[in-house]
C-alpha cells in the first residue's frame, strides 16, 4: 500500500518547463528600467520565486519599485509568455497514472490562480486535479507557505495535523521549506531549475532527476 495519498505539485519548473516565457517576461520588465539583462542564471532565477522577491532580493528594488516591475512583467507574460512553455515529457502519463491510482492531487503554486487555470487549461490538464492553488494578483498569498496552507484547508486539514500523507514536489527551495513547514515530506525534482544542494539544504528528503524518476518513486512504492 502507498504510504502517501494527497500529491502536491508545484507548476514551473515541475509540471511545465516555463522558463523561457518567464526569463523572457523578466527581461522586459528589467528594460523598462534601463537593465539589459542578458545572462541566462540571472535570470533563471525568476523561475519558482514570488516576482516581487526577485526583482527585490537580486536587482534592489524596494517594495513599490518590485509591484510597479510585476505589472510591466505581466505586460509581455500575459499574452505572450505564458504560451512559451511546455509540458515536460511523460508528465501527463504520469498525472494520468496517479488519478487512475486514487490520488489526490493538487496544485501548489507562487504563480497567479488566474494564470495557473490559464496553463493547465492550455494544456488540457487541469482535470487531473482535485485542487488548484495560486496567489492573488494583488501579491496575497504569494509565500510558498500560504499557498500550502489554502490547499490544506481545501483538502480538510490544517497545520498542525498529521500530514504524514501528503507530499509536496517541486524543484525549488520554497517547495521544501513549505513542505518542511507542514511536515510533510518533500519531493525535489532536478529537471527543473533547483540545483540538488538548493534542494537538499532546504529540506528535500528524496530527489527525483527526472519525471520517470519521479514516477517510479510515487507508483513503484519507492516512497
Amino acid at each position: 500500500m502507498n504510504k502517501y495519498k494527497y500529491i502536491l505539485f508545484d507548476l514551473d519548473g515541475t509540471i511545465t518547463e516555463s522558463g523561457p516565457g518567464i526569463m523572457n517576461a523578466a527581461k522586459y520588465a528589467l528594460k523598462h528600467y534601463g537593465i539589459e539583462e542578458n545572462d541566462i542564471s540571472k535570470l533563471k532565477l525568476f523561475v519558482g520565486p514570488p516576482l516581487d522577491v526577485s526583482f527585490m532580493d537580486r536587482y534592489g528594488f524596494d517594495k513599490e519599485k518590485a509591484s510597479e516591475a510585476i505589472a510591466k512583467f505581466r505586460e509581455y507574460y500575459n499574452v505572450t509568455g505564458i504560451f512559451e512553455n511546455s509540458v515536460y515529457e511523460g508528465m501527463k502519463q504520469l498525472l494520468e497514472s496517479l488519478r487512475s491510482s486514487g490520488y489526490k492531487i493538487a496544485i501548489a503554486s507562487s504563480k497567479p490562480q488566474v494564470m495557473v487555470h490559464r496553463v493547465l487549461e492550455h494544456f488540457d490538464i487541469q482535470n487531473y486535479f482535485d485542487v488548484i492553488v495560486g496567489c492573488e494578483l494583488d501579491g496575497r498569498r504569494s509565500k510558498k507557505e500560504e499557498v500550502i496552507e489554502e490547499v490544506l484547508d481545501q483538502f480538510g486539514f490544517k497545520k498542525g495535523d498529521d500530514l504524514s500523507d501528503m507530499v509536496m514536489i517541486g524543484d525549488r527551495c520554497y517547495d521544501m521549506t513549505g513542505a518542511v513547514e507542514f511536515g510533510m515530506t518533500g519531493i525535489g525534482v532536478l529537471y527543473g531549475y533547483g540545483t540538488r544542494k538548493e534542494l537538499e539544504e532546504s529540506g528535500a528528503t528524496i530527489i527525483a532527476a527526472t519525471v520517470d524518476d519521479l514516477k517510479n518513486i510515487l507508483l513503484n512504492q519507492g516512497i
